[in-house]
């Protein structure tokens, strides 16, 4: 969808932290609109925060926003050790409280070492999880558990377009070329969401994720964010 919009090979290319005047401008202005639009999305879906805030608490006993440890983006590549590089991630919460992280621990390492079937919705989504709530699979299905993110994007921790970000104990299974997509800020909505996320391998899933680290550009995130919206409306996109 987004190759439709946008020829990859026309883009800007960016590599990872790279301190020119062209790419001093991207990164102010990405930050800017990402406070902008950040800051009226929270303020025109507040209504939906207080819907999904009650569904959560009639549904199942526990707090209504899970947070998770994530790792930070824009870490020089050769970096030692970026899982301990993190930030606090903000989500709804969609499974039980206290639920085991072991299964997706298990699930992830099969994936990435090429040994799990892709199932469900896309990578890191598993079928048949005990541990989603009723309310929980209605949030996964319509990306309403992403909400709080927005925070996140905020903060700083996060912006709209960019990969999406990364567990600690799956950084260390990572191949030394898989760690170039923690070069940029992690994000709300990448280039693989919107790119075949239910066909896509680990290794394809991270391929696009570099090669928007290098093609990064206004212009490419404008149609991420585009792309976005119909791969959400059919439940195929983060």
């Amino acid at each position: 969808m987004v190759a439709k919009l946008i020829d990859l090979q026309q883009t800007t290319y960016y590599p990872a932290l790279r301190l020119d005047w062209s790419a001093w401008l991207y990164l102010r202005a990405k930050r800017l609109l990402d406070i902008l639009l950040a800051g009226i999305a929270l303020i025109l879906l507040a209504p939906v925060f207080g819907a999904v805030a009650v569904a959560i608490k009639l549904d199942s006993p526990g707090p209504v926003i899970f947070r998770q440890t994530r790792v930070r983006g824009d870490q020089p590549l050769g970096t030692e050790h970026p899982e301990e590089h993190t930030f606090t991630f903000f989500k709804f919460r969609s499974m039980v409280h206290d639920a085991d992280p072991s299964v997706h621990q298990q699930y992830t390492q099969a994936l990435i070492n090429g040994q799990a079937a892709r199932q469900g919705n896309g990578l890191f989504k598993l079928t048949a999880d005990k541990r989603i709530t009723r309310v929980g699979r209605f949030l996964r299905r319509t990306s309403l558990d992403e909400l709080p993110q927005l925070w996140n994007i905020l903060r700083g921790d996060m912006s709209l377009v960019g990969p999406r970000p990364a567990l600690p104990y799956e950084v260390r299974l990572y191949k030394p070329w898989h760690r170039a997509r923690l070069s940029v800020t992690p994000g709300l909505t990448g280039l693989w969401q919107v790119a075949g996320r239910n066909r896509l391998s680990f290794d394809e899933m991270v391929d696009l994720d570099v090669t928007y680290a290098r093609r990064r550009s206004l212009r490419l995130d404008a149609a991420i964010i585009l792309g976005t919206i119909p791969a959400v409306l059919r439940g195929t996109g983060a």
